[in-house]
């Protein structure tokens, strides 16, 4: 079949999906309207009085995240096979880690910047929690229209009977990673270190369970060690792109950074509740998972005192 074919098929397959939950595209299409018009006010503004510094230290926190990435996925070639126990219990620890930054490294942040704006508390905690929703609503659009396949629940999105596993469990990765890229650069936009070093290393450190997860999981498919190792650290490459994607949404009008740490705050805690935990509970570990999970939000609310603070 000619990929004029394919194309045409898989747009047909979305209007379906669209027609099946109105609401949904709705939700989706706003949100990714309201990313859109972050991201020209950025292009204006950057234009006008760009700061490259600023955008210098996105790119390094986007690459600092491809380096945990890789560096977890090439443990698949010492290590091997690890208990299933461990598994569960180093990706609750990044689920925690993950909760805790959107916590302390974005929407309290991000309220004390709108707060600055406007002088409320309260029109503050409103700007970011609209933020939090468009970033939940930009997910599950994601989730919803992207071919994908989840471990714990199969093949999701339009089409996906007609893409390979392999492709399908590697466009999860990439719904998974982005939103993490996105609150880097999001971090930096302003320049301000206090936030963007915290929350950098956090995400740096989670993704090193979290690239030997992938590659494990790669492996389970019958890749080889090497080839599983390379496709898992390939897919950390998406954080670079969603850190200067982050930085373009934050970097425009002063509304724009308190509402974009909203964004990728509300990102960032749907992959945890809707991928990551469920993986965790999948194979009956839940208690290990929870220690787990606990543990990382313990070092990374220290991690952003601590840091913060330098």
């Amino acid at each position: 079949m000619s990929s004029a074919s394919i194309h045409q098929e898989l747009i047909t397959a979305w209007k379906v999906q669209a027609r099946a939950n109105p609401v949904l595209t709705i939700g989706f299409l706003s949100a990714l309207a309201a990313l859109t018009l972050l991201i020209l006010g950025s292009l204006i503004h950057s234009y006008l009085y760009g700061n490259s510094a600023h955008f210098r230290l996105a790119n390094y926190g986007g690459l600092a995240g491809l380096a945990g990435t890789a560096s977890g996925a090439l443990l698949i070639l010492f290590l091997g096979q690890v208990r299933q126990k461990v598994q569960d219990s180093l990706l609750g620890f990044a689920a925690g880690m993950m909760l805790a930054a959107s916590s302390f490294s974005l929407i309290l942040p991000g309220i004390e910047a709108a707060d600055v704006l406007f002088g409320s508390t309260a029109l503050a905690a409103l700007l970011v929690a609209v933020g939090v929703g468009i970033g939940a609503m930009l997910m599950l659009g994601l989730d919803y229209f992207t071919p994908h396949e989840h471990e714990s629940s199969g093949p999701c999105g339009p089409e996906c009977q007609r893409i390979s596993g392999i492709w399908l469990f590697v466009f999860a990765i990439a719904l998974h990673n982005i939103p993490e890229g996105m609150a880097i650069g999001v971090s930096f936009a302003q320049g301000d270190l206090g936030v963007g070093i915290p929350l950098t290393t956090a995400i740096a450190l989670q993704d090193i369970p979290e690239g030997f997860a992938v590659a494990l999981a790669l492996r389970a498919t019958g890749l080889g060690a090497i080839k599983s190792a390379l496709i898992a650290a390939t897919t950390g490459l998406l954080e670079p792109a969603g850190a200067v994607l982050g930085f373009a949404m934050a970097s425009s009008v002063a509304p724009a950074y308190p509402l974009s740490m909203g964004i990728a705050a509300g990102a960032m805690i749907f992959v945890v509740s809707h991928e990551v935990i469920p993986e965790t509970h999948r194979y009956g570990h839940q208690t290990m998972a929870t220690v787990g999970l606990i543990a990382g939000f313990m070092v990374m609310m220290f991690l952003d005192t601590a840091l913060g603070s330098l």
